[in-house]
Formats: structure tokens, sequence, C-alpha cells
């Protein structure tokens, strides 16, 4: 039970949800976070260049499978992914939208 990490129990509740996939981009403050989901050998990790990008991606990929995850790090990165996590409540789509910050 010590190695059960935070990003391990994510992956484990995003298969159960039934996910394939996650969208990402790395920084600093999740870099664990995201060590811990690719533990999981069912899930596929994705990166985007900008966190504008990845919130769109996840958008997508909820509109065609039912849900979308998106993972960033800290501070003005996350201020631009909300644009398209807004976009995609607007819509009623679900994206679960993971921001790490300083401990």
């Amino acid at each position: 039970m010590a190695d059960f990490t935070v990003g391990k129990y994510l992956a484990t509740r995003l298969e159960q949800i039934g996910l394939e996939h996650y969208f990402m981009v790395p920084g600093d403050y999740n870099l664990v976070v995201l060590d811990g989901l690719l533990t999981n050998e069912n899930l596929q990790q994705i990166g985007c260049c900008n966190e504008l990008n990845v919130a769109y991606a996840a958008e997508g990929y909820a509109r065609v499978n039912g849900c979308g995850a998106v993972f960033t790090t800290y501070n003005v990165g996350t201020y631009s992914a909300l644009n398209g996590v807004a976009g995609a409540y607007s819509e009623r789509l679900p994206v679960i939208f993971v921001s790490s910050g300083r401990p």
C-alpha cells in the first residue's frame, strides 16, 4: 500500500470508466502524477504542444468516446486549458481536468 500513489489511483479510475487515452502537457509539478499514470498499461498517454490544444483534444475525444481526461501543470497553462474545458462543459461533454500544483 505504501507505493500506491495519486497517479496510480487516477489511472485505475480512468480505466474503470472506460478511457483508453488521456491527454497531457508535462511540467515541473505534474511529472510524479504522470509517472503514476504510466504504470497502467491499459492507458495511453498523448502529449500535446500546449494546454489549450490538450483541452480541445480531450473535448474531441469525449465527443467520440463519452469522456476525456486532461492533465496539466501549475499556473498559466492551467488557465489556458480552462477555456477548452469550459467549452466542453457548455456542450455537456464530460472532461476530467487534473491540474497539479506546488506541494
